[in-house]
């Protein structure tokens, strides 16, 4: 396991937030629940939720209103295949996500994702500027990733 352990900050929703996670990733699980001391300032319940997301340790931290989520910080998905990003993309903006651009959205939590299919750096880095340019420029108007779509741009098409 990594020794850098990212925490989520939540105003009062972690459990939400566990319960989405867990079913988006086939392999997620919760580790370990805390309730919230008594007398704890906050929404009370639960004060953490530690997940494993795809191999990564994550920490839900049910810390208040005081730091609500930016883009300044996302958690990056790679998947193996366009069908699986399509999957996560649309499981992770239901209830009230949001679409911004290039792969990136934020959950309905405020937390910022990147949906990516493999392949994307290969793409991106085709040892052919003009392919990486043309695929780039493909990306830079997407929403949600088309892999494929960026391999036709690439290729002139």
């Amino acid at each position: 396991m990594s020794r850098i352990t990212p925490t989520l900050w939540f105003d009062g929703r972690v459990e939400e937030a566990a319960e989405l996670y867990t079913s988006v990733f086939a392999d997620a699980r919760v580790l370990a629940t805390t309730p919230a001391p008594e007398g704890t300032p906050g929404p009370g319940g639960v004060l953490t939720v530690e997940l494993e997301l795809l191999g990564q340790r994550v920490v839900l931290l049910n810390g208040g209103p005081g730091f609500p989520p930016t883009e300044a910080f996302s958690l990056a998905v790679g998947c193996p295949d366009q069908a699986e990003a399509d999957r996560v993309w649309e499981a992770l903006l239901d209830g009230g996500g949001v679409e911004s651009q290039c792969g990136w959205l934020k959950d309905r939590f405020g937390v910022s994702w990147q949906v990516v299919p493999d392949g994307l750096g290969e793409l991106l880095g085709d040892p052919d500027p003009g392919r990486a340019q043309r695929a780039t420029t493909a990306m830079l108007g997407m929403r949600r990733l088309d892999l494929a779509a960026m391999r036709r741009a690439a290729d002139g098409a």
